[in-house]
């Protein structure tokens, strides 16, 4: 199985670019979808994360409080590291034992979304990675109108992450995405093609000549 990586700063469009992949055919993971499984209400994750910031971070019903907590850990390098330290070794697993049902059932590619793919060390369990672009303005912009964050925070989020131009550096492929959706989609489209390709002659390799 191919296993590609999309990543891409906050705000980059990442989550429309694999959608745009999974109208094309691709099978499809997200690894924030990953970090909601592993932080559920009494999983060990969520337990460390309790002993380590306290119940303030938590809501009534035992959940973490999302927001609340990125509110810390965008402002807080030290706190980021140590939540970043007990969730990401658990979301690499989770994606790990997901990419493997999907190997079972016979998917041939499998696209993940990984927002922090360079900056947790999870660029290696991939085959190739795709960097979403957009200019930092934008990615303001998006996290604004999305999520309603302020100023410090979207300056704290976006600065959490690694510049992207070091991104760029080790992209297999780019996406641009700072104009028109429709030449989103055609850049998808065309790196959907040679994706294919890069299929078709793995499968080809596989096969044995009587």
């Amino acid at each position: 199985m191919l296993k590609i990586a999309i990543t891409g700063g906050a705000g980059s469009g990442k989550s429309t670019v694999l959608r745009m992949f999974q109208e094309l055919g691709a099978a499809a993971l997200d690894a924030d979808q990953a970090a909601h499984a592993v932080v559920e209400v009494g999983k060990p994750a969520w337990e460390e994360l309790r002993a380590a910031f306290g119940p303030e971070y938590f809501r009534e019903d035992g959940s973490l409080d999302r927001a609340k907590m990125a509110h810390l850990v965008f402002a807080d390098p030290q706190a980021r590291a140590r939540l970043n330290g007990i969730v990401h070794p658990r979301v690499a697993t989770e994606i790990r034992n997901r990419i493997q049902d999907l190997a079972s059932q016979g998917a041939d590619l499998v696209m993940v979304e990984v927002p922090l793919l360079f900056e947790a060390g999870l660029a290696k369990l991939y085959d190739l990675i795709i960097v979403v672009s957009t200019e930092t303005a934008a990615q303001a912009d998006r996290l604004r109108a999305r999520d309603h964050r302020g100023a410090e925070e979207i300056t704290g989020i976006i600065e959490a992450q690694w510049p992207l131009q070091e991104k760029l550096a080790r992209a297999d492929y780019v996406v641009d995405n700072g104009g028109a959706l429709k030449d989103t989609r055609r850049r998808v489209k065309n790196i959907w093609e040679k994706l294919q390709k890069i299929v078709l002659t793995e499968k080809s390799k596989k096969v044995s000549v009587p």
